[in-house]
């Protein structure tokens, strides 16, 4: 279970840093703008608006494994596993009941005050 807590961790944390990556290498709006009238680079690997389709999809698919490794994340640590034995080799004692280790309180010994309405006799 450790392991692939681990596991979980590391391909989290990668998702996040591309994410990330992606994120700051992506181009705003107002950028396709000066493509428009000549200044794109439209010889480039992905073309003119190739490159801003293969990132965008990229960063969906990366943060769709950072929200899956996440919930797993969750999952897993909601997981409670049983006690262990510990060092000495004898597992835990159960917590008793408080009256069973507390010595017993006596019964008080002031009357019970009446009822409102009640006449008490003189």
């Amino acid at each position: 279970m450790l392991l692939l807590k681990s596991l979980i961790i590391v391909v989290q944390v990668l998702s996040a840093l591309g994410v990330i990556g992606l994120v700051l290498l992506q181009h705003g709006k107002g950028a396709d703008m000066g493509a428009a009238f000549g200044s794109g680079a439209s010889g480039s690997l992905f073309g003119a608006t190739g490159s801003a389709n293969f990132l965008s999809r990229t960063t969906g698919i990366l943060a769709t494994i950072f929200f899956v490794c996440t919930l797993a994340l969750t999952y897993i640590g909601s997981y409670k596993s049983q006690v262990s034995a510990g060092v000495l080799g004898a597992a835990p004692a159960a917590s008793a009941p408080a009256s069973a280790s507390a010595p017993a309180v006596a019964a008080s010994s002031t009357p019970a005050s009446s009822a409102p309405g009640q006449d008490v006799p003189k």
